[in-house]
């Protein structure tokens, strides 16, 4: 992780794929060390720029990670808001924002709805919305999250900034 860190994302991709065989036979394919390994080879496969791998070996490890740490497990629901998001960046914006939408109460259940893993997936639910073609719905949703995201945050955090501008962009992209 530490290489995607610093930027080389296709070599954190390498090494994570050379480190999940040995991680499966050493502590089982199904231990969490090794699910671990399966998502963070999968975020750096997207962030190598290839999305659509990303998003297959998200759908592949959903139904293993539920099995083994539960559906409200936060890793699980990690893996799924990462689902949602590389659907999105593989082309399928409806299914993104219709996963962050199944995924958002959720997320508010287990972490609380103004904890910043759910005020995030409301963040991308708002963005896939847009994308998916409703731009009114996304500024609706940005217009509702803003004051939240600045009572939770404060209202010169970069995660309330980066909602505002949000805000501003599909105020304009809606019309209005």
């Amino acid at each position: 992780s530490w290489t995607g860190d610093a930027g080389d994302a296709v070599a954190a991709r390498d090494q994570y794929a050379a480190l999940l065989p040995i991680g499966a036979r050493v502590s089982g394919a199904e231990h969490p060390a090794t699910l671990t390994v399966r998502a963070n080879l999968a975020y750096y496969t997207g962030q190598a720029g290839d999305a659509v791998a990303a998003r297959d070996q998200y759908a592949a490890l959903l139904p293993i990670r539920e099995r083994v740490s539960g559906a409200e497990h936060p890793n699980t629901l990690a893996v799924r808001a990462n689902l949602a998001y590389w659907t999105g960046r593989a082309g399928d914006a409806v299914a993104a924002r219709d996963q962050y939408a199944a995924l958002l109460p959720v997320s508010e259940r287990v972490w609380g709805a103004e904890h910043p893993e759910a005020l995030s997936d409301r963040g991308n639910l708002a963005y896939w919305t847009g994308q998916a073609g409703d731009a009114v719905a996304a500024r609706d949703q940005y217009a509702a999250l803003v004051p939240i995201r600045e009572r939770v945050s404060g209202a010169e955090h970069p995660a309330t900034l980066a909602v505002r501008a949000d805000l501003a962009s599909w105020t304009q992209i809606s019309g209005g």
